[in-house]
């Protein structure tokens, strides 16, 4: 008994550091990088998901901006940071589904290096041309395309920009004949647009939204699964002869591999209820997006998505013969 009594004594010291080990996730603040800088889509999402996260987990959320390389500097942070589930991604095409196929010596992994949670939102594309122009489907854009002696212009967010490789994807499944015009970003295409200086444009739905809205452009059609909400009058491609052709940006939120299962347990239940919160799903639709349903807002989900839309890039990276640099 004497002898036990220091053991005794030294397993009672031990237990309190032995509970604070095995604390509830989260017990302190969560970083949520964005590779992008502040301001853009990906941004956006980030700054509407931090009070939700902050209030569903208990803990203070910080977003931090860390531009560069299309989102390959920030999201190389996430990789290289602790597995812990305190810093964590908000992952997009540019990282996750098009530097992997025109980055040649892209610093990390998307799929070993990163534990997905869910999708946040996404935006389809979708295919516009000027309001003067005579074309009312996508069939009449094929038609015209293959007629003419010289391609039809057609404006993107830039070479090996997810929307020059849903692009690609559509020239290939539709066989159209489109002279792909680069710009620098969506955004950067609308003023030679709205002037009538380009005659199509391949770009988000948010981004055509409002030149629709206005009569400054007419979507022709959404490369979404179903009709959208905001312009339920316009057709899928797949309702218009291109067979079950989606493309769309995506925003979601990724951990770094290796996090606890309590903490990607956790992480995944708050934003299954926050992507189902009624609010949040109204917000992306007044974005031209959608908020994720159903499997896309789980952890298992999101992964399949992301693998097959690393697969959708590859293949249309190789039809528009984009060598990795």
């Amino acid at each position: 008994m004497i002898r036990r009594r220091p053991l005794l004594g030294a397993a009672a010291l031990f237990a309190p550091s032995v509970a604070r080990g095995q604390a509830a996730w989260p017990d302190r603040p969560i970083r949520v990088v964005v590779p992008f800088a502040a301001g853009g889509n990906a941004d956006t999402i980030a700054r509407i998901l931090q009070p939700r996260l902050q209030e569903r987990l208990g803990q203070p959320v910080v977003v931090e901006n860390r531009p560069g390389a299309g989102g390959s500097v920030g999201a190389e942070a996430v990789a290289r940071a602790r597995p812990d589930g305190y810093t964590l991604l908000i992952g997009s095409n540019g990282p996750l589904s098009v530097n992997p196929v025109v980055q040649a010596r892209l610093p990390y992994d998307p799929a070993r290096d990163f534990a997905p949670v869910a999708m946040a939102m996404q935006v389809p594309h979708c295919l516009m041309v000027q309001m003067a122009a005579p074309y009312r489907s996508v069939a009449d854009v094929v038609a015209a395309s293959r007629a003419q002696a010289d391609a039809i212009g057609i404006g993107t967010a830039g070479v090996a920009s997810a929307t020059h490789l849903s692009l690609e994807s559509f020239k290939a499944a539709s066989g159209a004949r489109l002279l792909h015009v680069p710009y620098r970003g969506g955004g950067a295409a609308v003023p030679d647009f709205v002037a009538g200086n380009l005659p199509m444009l391949f770009t988000e739905f948010s981004t055509a939204l409002p030149l629709h809205n206005d009569r400054k452009g007419r979507i022709l059609a959404v490369a979404s699964s179903a009709r959208l909400p905001a312009l339920p009058d316009v057709p899928t491609m797949h309702e218009q002869g291109v067979a079950n052709f989606a493309a769309a940006s995506y925003v979601g939120l990724l951990a770094t591999a290796g996090s606890p299962p309590e903490a990607l347990r956790a992480l995944a239940a708050a934003m299954g209820a926050i992507v189902a919160e009624p609010d949040f799903r109204s917000r992306m639709q007044a974005m031209g997006g959608e908020a994720a349903a159903g499997a896309l807002a789980t952890p298992a989900g999101f992964a399949a998505f992301i693998a097959d839309d690393l697969a959708r890039s590859r293949a249309a990276a190789q039809a528009a013969e984009i060598r990795p640099e």
